[in-house]
């Protein structure tokens, strides 16, 4: 399908406002409105980032982060999802559990990781802990909320065509009625997913987040700054990948 008119000059104005962005910022540093040593000028990014891609640090850093980041986001996803659905759908269930929703849910990703550290150590097993909490939520709720907004008519229905039972409900009704909300809860995960990576990783686990804190300790501004450009990157990436999947999921929609 191409792109219309008015797509089109959305994204023009996008790549404006990121050249006027550039723009100020180097001008900003090149004039000492800001210190080159506390902001480095994005003409600097450049060599910085080539440097990186030689010595191989750029490569292994995102490969690392990948797998951290894969790892949690499939597992908070399904587990948060299904979780979800669930609770959503069997009333007995939600009422059990609703306490330890409410005790749990408040806690940040972040307050998990000296528990990571200790249970798992400085390796992907503890990164993947703090990434899929982070995630779980998200999804459990985008999966709680979608079941409860289903018009409680679709039930009859399907039991009116032989699908009343719990099974059969769940298939026919609730997994397709609440597909919009479940992808909305896993997009927003997706880029959740990647702010926990960095979480994850300052503590020295390897990946984006740890040649952060590396480079920040040797008060190599510009090889962070790479590095934040990369993970804004990889999660346009992902986010773009993600609207493919989901148009063609969601094509019935329309």
């Amino acid at each position: 399908m191409k792109p219309d008119r008015k797509s089109l000059i959305r994204l023009g104005l996008g790549i404006v406002g990121l050249v006027v962005l550039f723009g100020v910022w180097e001008a900003s540093v090149r004039l000492g409105w800001v210190p080159a040593g506390l902001l480095p000028a994005p003409s600097s990014l450049g060599p910085a980032w080539l440097d990186e891609v030689r010595n191989g640090a750029w490569q292994t850093a995102i490969r690392d982060s990948l797998t951290h980041y894969l790892l949690g986001l499939v597992i908070g996803t399904v587990l948060g999802a299904l979780v979800g659905l669930l609770c959503g759908a069997v009333g007995v269930l939600d009422a059990l559990l609703a306490g330890v929703v409410r005790v749990l849910r408040p806690i940040p990703g972040l307050a998990w990781v000296p528990f990571a550290i200790l249970w798992f150590g400085l390796n992907t097993a503890g990164a993947t802990f703090v990434i899929a909490i982070s995630v779980f939520w998200i999804n459990f709720y985008a999966a709680y909320g979608a079941v409860q907004s289903i018009d409680p008519d679709l039930y009859e229905v399907a039991a009116a065509f032989g699908h009343g039972s719990f099974l059969g409900r769940l298939t026919k009704v609730v997994l397709p009625a609440s597909a919009p909300g479940l992808l909305a809860g896993l997009r927003t995960g997706l880029g959740q997913a990647w702010m926990s990576v960095v979480a994850a990783e300052l503590f020295g686990v390897p990946g984006i987040g740890a040649r952060m804190m590396q480079a920040s300790s040797l008060l190599a501004t510009d090889l962070v700054v790479v590095y934040m450009l990369t993970m804004a990157l990889l999660y346009a990436l992902t986010d773009m990948a993600f609207m493919v999947v989901r148009r063609r999921l969601l094509g019935w929609q329309g």
